[in-house]
């Protein structure tokens, strides 16, 4: 068998996160759907809690799905490994106001991956499965949207003339702007599933349907993980399509690529040389810092940094309208400094069979129609 033995306080453990995630996820969830801060919370009312469990149950629905895809796929390859971790991450009166009530959750392997098979299977398991989740809560959110006095309910300070569906106040100091960003496969639903056009929120009002957002970010957590980078699913999938070498290549290009948009933009080059003679060494520093795990050699890591600000540079001075995306390098650091750029080896290198490399492919394309360049703006 396994060797998958789970104790009673295992057990407990792993319930008391799933239990501390799914509050914290109801708390995050009256935010987002009814706009109503947890400081605020001895007003909230039981339709306010109903909402933010209609949040939480989809949301912890996927991220269970994904984590047990892995799960079961391990199992089934007689490969040792931990229960689901769930990581609560709720919101903070005053001190964190806004979160999505979770940063996710894990499994940790114990056994031996032993071949190229292994770890493709269990890496591309747990996208599939979850993607699974993602396109259904999108499909029934598309499909069942409610009518326009829903969001009458959370704004009433639309519903009167000059204002109505939709309505965008104008951007102050006092209000925070949120922005769900487009990926492909929301595009298709808008244009080819959606029969009441009328009923569409606006990107800035999504977030208040539950199943909506809730799918959103389901293919944000999905695209995350299919990145094709080291030891994410995505650098398991490309492992097992490609072998090491060429993984090792593709994953380093697309790991500079990506850190390279993200910054576009995030110093801004028609600054003042003041202002540039302090942010541009701090930046180059973490720049130097995230590429930890690029190379053993300082003057490569240098190098690099040097590169990828100064082609950013120039894309922000001639062409100012182009943005990165400042969040994803917080996600570049954890790839950077913890999780890896290359994959390690296998001790058995057999290719794929062309079954496994169809869903391969699969898992790349469900990558590409749910990444989105700007997940999630908040100003």
């Amino acid at each position: 068998m396994t060797g998958n033995h789970f104790s009673a306080k295992d057990i407990i453990k792993h319930l008391a996160l799933f239990l501390l995630t799914f509050g914290a996820a109801v708390l995050a969830g009256v935010f987002w759907v009814k706009g109503k801060p947890v400081s605020m919370i001895t007003e909230w009312t039981g339709h306010d809690w109903y909402s933010g469990f209609m949040y939480a149950w989809p949301f912890l629905l996927f991220l269970t799905v994904h984590e047990f895809g892995h799960f079961f796929t391990a199992i089934k390859h007689k490969v040792k490994t931990t229960l689901p971790f769930y990581i609560p991450f709720p919101p903070l009166p005053y001190l964190l106001p806004i979160t999505i009530g979770t940063m996710g959750a894990v499994i940790r392997l114990k056994g031996l991956v032993k071949s190229r098979k292994e770890y493709f299977d269990i890496g591309v398991a747990g996208p599939l499965a979850g993607f699974v989740i993602a396109f259904g809560l999108l499909w029934y959110g598309y499909t069942h949207l409610p009518p326009q006095e829903y969001q009458y309910e959370i704004h009433p300070e639309y519903n009167v003339e000059g204002k109505g569906f939709n309505f965008r106040p104008e951007a102050d100091e006092n209000t925070i702007d949120i922005l769900v960003g487009d990926n492909l496969l929301s595009l298709f639903f808008e244009n080819y599933v959606v029969d009441q056009p009328e009923l569409l929120p606006n990107k800035h009002e999504l977030f208040h349907y539950p199943f909506l957002f809730v799918g959103y970010l389901a293919l944000i957590f999905t695209a995350l993980n299919l990145l094709p980078i080291g030891q994410l699913d995505g650098g398991h999938v490309l492992f097992g399509l490609f072998g090491r070498k060429l993984q090792g290549k593709l994953s380093l290009g697309f790991y500079l690529l990506f850190i390279l948009y993200a910054g576009i933009g995030f110093i801004n080059s028609r600054q003042g040389i003041s202002d540039l003679m302090l942010a541009v060494p701090l930046y180059l520093l973490f720049l130097y810092f995230i590429m930890g795990r690029v190379s053993k050699d300082p003057m490569t890591k240098i190098i690099i940094a040097i590169g990828i600000y100064t082609v950013q540079y120039f894309i922000n001075f001639y062409f100012p309208d182009i943005k990165g995306y400042s969040g994803w390098l917080f996600f570049g650091l954890i790839i950077g400094r913890f999780i890896g750029i290359y994959h390690p080896p296998a001790i058995y290198n057999k290719p794929l069979s062309p079954w496994r490399k169809v869903i391969g492919w699969i898992a790349i394309f469900i990558f590409i129609i749910s990444f989105s360049p700007q997940p999630l703006v908040i100003a």
